[in-house]
């Protein structure tokens, strides 16, 4: 049985197919309301479960905070194949980065208590 954590993270994946767009690991794990733990770590679980039960969710969309994705991964591929273009990362020679990775992320509006708001930019 998928955790509470994974079926929100599977909501917050469909919201970025939706907009045609990745999310950092902090983001997407903020908006399934939780921390996305130490280098990510919980995120990796939960998308780890999304990837057992729902393999037609596309996982990819989650990247780490800093864009980097190891270069001829399967991750990699994924991006390529879903319309994104990726470069070699600066300074990394094993990493890749998505082409314009700001503009290519999903924000969601923050209200003032720092809760994330339903409305997409």
């Amino acid at each position: 049985m998928a955790s509470t954590r994974a079926q929100e993270v599977a909501e917050v994946l469909w919201e970025l197919k939706r907009a045609s767009k990745i999310g950092t690991y902090t983001t997407i794990a903020r908006r399934a309301g939780f921390s996305a733990g130490s280098s990510g770590r919980a995120m990796l679980t939960c998308l780890k479960t999304v990837r057992r039960d729902w393999p037609h969710l596309q996982w990819w969309r989650a990247v780490r905070d800093d864009g980097q994705i190891e270069k001829d991964s399967e991750h990699a591929s994924a991006l390529l194949e879903g319309g994104f273009e990726v470069v070699a990362a600066e300074g990394a020679e094993e990493m890749v980065v998505v082409v314009d990775f700001e503009s290519q992320v999903m924000s969601w509006e923050e209200d003032e208590d720092g809760e994330t708001a339903d409305k997409a930019k």
